[in-house]
């Protein structure tokens, strides 16, 4: 890295990357908006292009500060690895751990940890299952798996289980830029009701979905149910509906590279909450151990 960026920048880029405003950013990051406007500068400037579009409602990500995006965090992630690493890590394990995860947390949320767990621990086998929430969990209480990863606002009676919360993803209204509802700069669910819906059912997005709709005595117009969050991608980036997903799969591009671009709902919605499960009764194996303080250490409560 050139000596002209410092982790501060990064981590004031990736604060405005991951709000979409940098007021918000500076907030959460308890600095001025000029410092986060300034160290965003200051790295366009060093890397001769542009981050960020500035639009009504805050900022966007360029193809080029989607790309960025992923080294920053890469960075920011392998320096907290590398701080926590002799905490975690009081002599050289091996063995194995038994994991399963459903389809969300399976494509977007538990490979890059695994790779980065993998650099502390490379002689521990990771044994990843792909599951449904029902079967994660009776796998778990079965004792067929070591940790379950999961959506935890799914879980039937999580109080069965030692569980720990290890994100908090908020949802927001996915647009193409010239929709119509993205000239709003927080649509509302009754604005939303009136245009073409697609839903995503994977890991029981459907029954999610309608129980914070029904909550506001509304129903989205659903033209189109799937299972691929790609395929939704690709639709709602060439303008045949929208959705509402979590912060944790969104990608301001599709497929193909056309624009997507997320707006804050005005109701309160939800948020996606991943998180792990394990046998409370049952003490974890040394690598299971390791490997559950490791996703505490960097994502959990």
């Amino acid at each position: 890295m050139t000596d002209k960026v410092s982790l501060r920048q990064i981590r004031y880029f990736l604060a405005a990357a991951k709000s979409g405003q940098f007021s918000i950013a500076a907030t959460n990051e308890h600095v001025s908006q000029s410092a986060i406007t300034h160290a965003v500068l200051a790295l366009e400037e060093e890397m001769g292009t542009r981050l960020f579009e500035r639009v009504a409602h805050g900022v966007v990500l360029t193809a080029e500060g989607a790309d960025f995006l992923r080294h920053a965090q890469h960075i920011i992630d392998a320096v907290h690895d590398a701080i926590s690493k002799p905490r975690l890590r009081s002599d050289r394990l091996s063995g194995r751990v038994r994991i399963a995860a459903s389809y969300t947390l399976l494509g977007y949320f538990l490979p890059e940890l695994m790779t980065r767990f993998r650099a502390s621990y490379p002689e521990v086998i990771l044994e990843l299952q792909d599951m449904n929430r029902q079967e994660i969990e009776t796998a778990v209480l079965a004792g067929d798996v070591e940790l379950g990863i999961v959506i935890l606002s799914n879980v039937s009676a999580p109080e069965r289980f030692g569980h720990a919360r290890l994100l908090r993803s908020r949802r927001q209204l996915w647009v193409a830029p010239g929709h119509p509802l993205a000239q709003l700069p927080s649509p509302s669910l009754n604005d939303i009701a009136s245009h073409p819906y697609l839903l995503l059912i994977a890991d029981e997005g459907e029954r999610s979905t309608m129980q914070y709709w029904g909550s506001r005595q509304l129903q989205p117009d659903v033209k189109f149910r799937t299972t691929s969050i790609e395929c939704l991608r690709g639709l709602v980036a060439n303008g045949f509906g929208v959705t509402i997903l979590s912060d944790m799969v969104f990608r301001p591009w599709s497929l193909e590279g056309k624009r997507i671009e997320a707006r804050p709902v005005l109701d309160v919605i939800p948020h996606m909450e991943a998180g792990m499960l394990w046998r409370q009764e049952a003490k974890l194996a040394d690598p299971a151990e390791a490997f559950r303080q490791f996703l505490l250490h960097a994502y959990g409560s």
